[in-house]
């Protein structure tokens, strides 16, 4: 039997330890943030440029003559829930290299390791269209699950080869390479409009630039969170890809140049302004603008990488 004086000192002490407990429960949690939306950081890269680019090419209705250099770029989004997303993969093929002869270019895989993120790093690729210099580079990142719109895979790995001149800067070998990534079990679909694929991150079917394009929307991310609250967005960014070429696009509210269909893709840029919080997050496809429009991601990448937001 334990005397009464002893059994008083083991129940106190276990009352003391119990509101101890309670207290260091009541701490840590109010030190951690309830979850909230999975957000990002965003950048654009840039891994080379195609020089004197015929604004014509780009701009419906644009006067001939008129040249810019284009970036050719990539769209990182580092997400919250650990995901590294790219839209879009760029181009490395030696043919295209020879044909349009970019300045400055490195291999989007360097790009984006340059930017941060290893390739083998990436977990996702969201593919805007089929053209080979948005998905040629797809083959880069080992380890990266695919998007793409359903119809766009369908077409161009289909009736479009029934043909000729139905599928217009679309490469075989790009279609090679997709189907082999569909076979290794990293390809899934976008099935249609307005698809939330990731957690933050929407695919919207655009103004037909090929056969089905889309766009992509994401959540930026605050810098932090106060303390207790959850984390909320910062806004939305737009990434457009090639749906809109230029910020004259918008400016003007001109079709681009290259499309199958113009009413559809002013269309799509009235539904662009609507998405972005604001209208510099709004991010075009090609604009060298861009890059002094945002904030450097590095000074050591030398206008290379550019954060949005």
């Amino acid at each position: 039997m334990i005397p009464a004086s002893a059994a008083a000192s083991v129940a106190k002490r276990s009352v003391l330890s119990l509101a101890l407990a309670s207290l260091l429960l009541a701490a840590g949690t109010a030190q951690t943030p309830p979850a909230g939306p999975a957000t990002y950081e965003a950048y654009a890269v840039r891994f080379g440029i195609l020089p004197a680019f015929s604004v014509a090419r780009l701009v419906a209705g644009a006067e001939r003559g008129r040249t810019v250099d284009i970036p050719v770029m990539v769209w990182l989004l580092k997400g919250s829930n650990g995901r590294q997303v790219l839209v879009d993969s760029g181009f490395h093929r030696q043919k295209f290299l020879d044909q349009w002869k970019p300045r400055e270019f490195r291999t989007p895989a360097a790009a984006v390791e340059a930017a941060g993120v290893k390739p083998e790093a990436v977990t996702d690729i969201i593919i805007s269209h089929a053209h080979w210099d948005h998905v040629d580079g797809v083959d880069l990142f080992p380890k990266a699950t695919v998007w793409i719109q359903r119809e766009e895979y369908r077409y161009y790995t289909g009736e479009a080869w029934f043909a000729r001149e139905t599928q217009g800067g679309v490469d075989a070998e790009d279609m090679q390479a997709l189907l082999k990534i569909n076979t290794e079990g990293r390809l899934r679909f976008v099935e249609g409009d307005d698809q939330e694929i990731i957690p933050g991150i929407r695919c919207y079917t655009g103004g037909k630039h090929t056969f089905a394009s889309q766009y992509v929307s994401a959540l930026l991310r605050r810098s932090a969170a106060s303390a207790g609250q959850a984390a909320t967005a910062a806004g939305t960014v737009v990434l457009t890809s090639d749906n809109v070429y230029l910020y004259e696009n918008l400016e003007k509210h001109a079709a681009i140049a290259q499309t199958l269909d113009a009413a559809s893709n002013l269309k799509a840029q009235d539904r662009i302004r609507t998405l972005a919080s604001e209208p510099r997050l709004i991010v075009p496809g090609h604009d060298p603008l861009v890059f002094e429009r945002h904030p450097p991601a590095d000074p050591t990448l030398s206008g290379m990488a550019v954060r949005l937001g």
